[in-house]
C-alpha cells in the first residue's frame, strides 16, 4: 500500500480557470495558435505607419525640389522661365502650374509636354485593381488608417482652389499636401510662393507608393497565410495526438465505471513515451489492480459465505437435536458443540472484520518509529508468562538497541509476530523450540521465525498466505483456527512497505522458516503521516 499525501486545493483552482475548463482541448490548443498569428497579423499595423512614412517623405521631398525650382525660376531670364518647367514637369514626372499674383494661372507643364500622368477612374480598371481597392479598404478599416482628402481637378482653375496654394501665399513658405485619386492612389501636391509674387503648384500621381505598400502587404499575407495554414495543420496534429488517445482513454474509464463489461481493455498505447503514454498505462494498471481488488472482494465474500455455513449448519443440527435427545450425558455433548460452534463463529467474524478494515485502519495510522527487537523481547516475556503449550521453547537472539528501527503501528506489528510465533508453537512437536531473529540487512529490518515441525511445502507456500487457507497440524482440533491469520499478516506487512515469505530451514532440518522484511527507518526520521 502506498502511502497517500492529501493536497487540498480548489478542483477549479490551480490547473485551469473556470471558464477554460468549459472549452475542449480542440478549440483551445486552436485559439493558442491562432492568437500568436494575430500578433503577427500586427504588421498590417506596421504597413500603415510605413505608408505613412513614404508618403510623408514625398512630400517633403516635392516641397524641396519645387522650392529650387522657384529659385531657379527667379534667376532665370523670363523667356527660359517656361523651358525650365518643362524640363522640370520632364524629370520629375510631376505637372507644374504657375499662378500669376492675383490667382490666375499662367503657365502648366501638361500644356508644354504631353501629359506625365493620367488619374486613372476605377470603372476603367479590370477586376484585380478592384481586388487591390477593396483590401485597401479593408486594412484601412481594420488599422483605422487617417483617410486623405480626394482629389479634384478644380472646374476654375485659379490659386485660391487650393488649400495648400492659399496657405503657402498666406505664410509665405512651401506647404504640401496629400490626397486621394480616385482609384485610391495618392496625389502629391506641393505649394511655393515666388517673390515676383508668382506662386508655384506641382502634383504628382505617387502610384508607385500604393504599389510598394501593396507589394510589402501581399508577401506579409503570403508568410501569414502560410503561417496559418502551417498553425491549423500543426494545431490539428497535436489535438489528434492529445484529444484523441484522451478521448479513447475516456471512453474506456466510462465503460469500467459502468461495469457493462467483464474485461474492458484500457489502451495502454506503448509507442507513446511521453504524458499521454504514462497516464494510459497508468489507468489501464489501475483498472486491472481494480478488477483484481473487486475480483478478491467477490472471492472474499464468496469464502465468507462457505465458512460461516459450516458452524451455522452444526449449531443448527445440535439445537434441532436437543429437543429430541432425553439423556444429559448426551444433551451435555450437544451443548458443548453448541459452544465450540458459537466461539468459532465469534473467531470467523472478528477475523473478518479484521482482514476486511486493515486497508482502510493503515491508511489513517500514524506511524512511528518502532524498535523490533525491543518489541519481540517483550512479546516472548509475555508469551512464557503466560505459558508456552506442550513444553515449546522460544529463543530470540535480540539486536543492539535501536538497531532494527522501522515506522509503523506498534499493534498490527504485534499481530503479525503474534501471528507467526502462535502458528510456529502449533506446528511445533512437543518440547520444540521456535527461534526468532531479528538482523539488518540493505536497509531493511529482517525477522525470521523457525520452527521444528513438518515445514511448508513449496507448491503451498504461497496458498497459505491466500484467506481461509489453512493447513492445520493432524492433532489440533477441528476450528481453532479461522485461516485468516497469515493473510491478516501479509495485509499488515504490505501496509508497512514490507514482504513476507516462507522459505525452508537453512540447516536443512525440517521446519518452516516465515521471513518478514520492513524498510529500516532513516536516523532521525520524525514518522510518516498517511492520510
Amino acid at each position: 500500500m502506498a502511502l497517500a499525501t492529501v493536497f487540498r486545493r480548489s478542483e477549479h483552482g490551480d490547473i485551469a480557470s473556470r471558464w477554460s475548463g468549459r472549452i475542449s482541448l480542440t478549440p483551445r490548443i486552436l485559439a493558442v495558435n491562432v492568437f500568436a498569428l494575430a500578433l503577427l497579423a500586427g504588421g498590417f499595423f506596421y504597413l500603415d505607419s510605413y505608408r505613412t512614412r513614404i508618403v510623408d517623405t514625398r512630400l517633403e521631398q516635392s516641397a524641396r525640389e519645387l522650392k529650387l525650382l522657384a529659385i531657379a525660376l527667379e534667376n532665370a531670364p523670363q523667356d527660359r522661365q517656361d523651358a525650365l518647367i518643362a524640363a522640370y514637369a520632364r524629370q520629375t514626372q510631376d505637372r507644374v502650374r504657375r499662378y500669376a499674383p492675383d490667382g490666375h494661372l499662367v503657365a502648366d507643364s501638361f500644356t508644354m509636354n504631353a501629359p506625365r500622368y493620367r488619374l486613372r477612374l476605377p470603372e476603367e480598371e479590370d477586376w484585380q485593381r478592384h481586388a487591390a481597392r477593396f483590401l485597401d479598404k479593408v486594412v484601412d478599416r481594420v488599422v483605422d488608417a487617417d483617410r486623405p482628402p480626394d482629389f479634384e481637378e478644380p472646374r476654375l482653375d485659379r490659386a485660391d482652389a487650393w488649400p495648400e496654394l492659399v496657405l503657402a501665399r498666406k505664410t509665405g513658405t512651401m506647404q504640401s499636401m496629400n490626397r486621394y485619386a480616385p482609384d485610391r492612389t495618392f496625389v502629391v501636391s506641393a505649394a511655393v510662393p515666388m517673390t515676383d509674387g508668382t506662386s508655384l503648384l506641382a502634383t504628382e500621381n505617387a502610384r508607385d507608393i500604393t504599389r510598394t505598400v501593396r507589394a510589402e502587404r501581399f508577401r506579409l499575407g503570403l508568410v501569414l497565410g502560410a503561417a496559418v495554414l502551417a498553425s491549423v495543420l500543426l494545431s490539428l496534429f497535436l489535438a489528434r495526438t492529445i484529444v484523441q488517445p484522451l478521448q479513447r482513454l475516456a471512453r474506456a474509464a466510462v465503460r469500467v465505471r459502468l461495469g457493462r463489461a467483464r474485461e474492458v481493455t484500457v489502451p495502454r498505447l506503448p509507442d507513446r513515451r511521453d504524458e499521454i503514454g504514462m497516464l494510459a498505462r497508468a489507468l489501464s494498471d489501475m483498472s486491472h489492480a481494480l478488477r483484481q481488488r473487486i475480483d478478491a472482494t467477490d472471492a472474499f465474500a464468496a469464502d465468507v459465505s462457505h465458512e460461516l455455513k459450516n458452524p451455522i449448519a452444526s449449531l443448527r443440527s445440535a439445537l434441532d437435536a436437543l429437543d429430541r435427545v432425553e439423556k444429559p450425558e448426551l444433551r451435555e455433548q450437544l451443548l458443548d458443540i453448541a459452544r465450540d460452534d458459537v466461539r468459532r463463529l465469534d473467531r470467523l467474524v472478528t477475523d473478518i472484520a479484521e482482514a476486511s478494515r486493515i486497508d482502510a485502519q493503515l491508511s489513517r495510522t500514524r506511524f512511528e518509529p518502532i524498535d523490533l527487537g525491543l518489541l519481540i523481547e517483550k512479546m516472548i516475556v509475555a508469551h512464557e508468562a503466560r505459558g508456552v503449550p506442550r513444553g515449546v521453547r522460544l529463543a530470540f537472539a535480540r539486536p543492539r538497541k535501536d538497531v532494527a528501527v522501522v515506522l509503523g503501528e506498534e499493534q498490527r506489528l504485534i499481530r503479525v509476530l503474534d501471528n507467526l510465533i502462535d502458528n510456529a508453537i502449533s506446528f511445533s512437536p512437543d518440547g520444540g523450540l521456535v527461534q526468532i531473529v531479528a538482523t539488518v540487512a540493505d536497509d531493511e529490518v529482517l525477522v525470521s521465525v523457525e520452527d521444528h515441525g513438518p515445514g511448508v511445502p513449496e507448491s503451498e507456500r504461497e496458498h497459505v498466505f491466500r484467506r481461509f487457507h489453512s493447513v492445520r497440524p493432524e492433532n489440533e482440533a477441528f476450528g481453532k483456527h479461522s485461516g485468516l491469520g497469515l493473510a491478516i499478516a501479509r495485509s499488515i506487512v504490505e501496509g508497512h512497505q514490507g514482504k513476507i515469505s516462507i522459505a525452508g530451514r537453512g540447516d536443512a532440518q525440517s521446519g518452516a522458516c516465515f521471513i518478514v522484511r520492513l524498510p529500516m527507518a532513516v536516523e532521525r526520521d520524525p514518522g510518516i503521516v498517511s492520510e
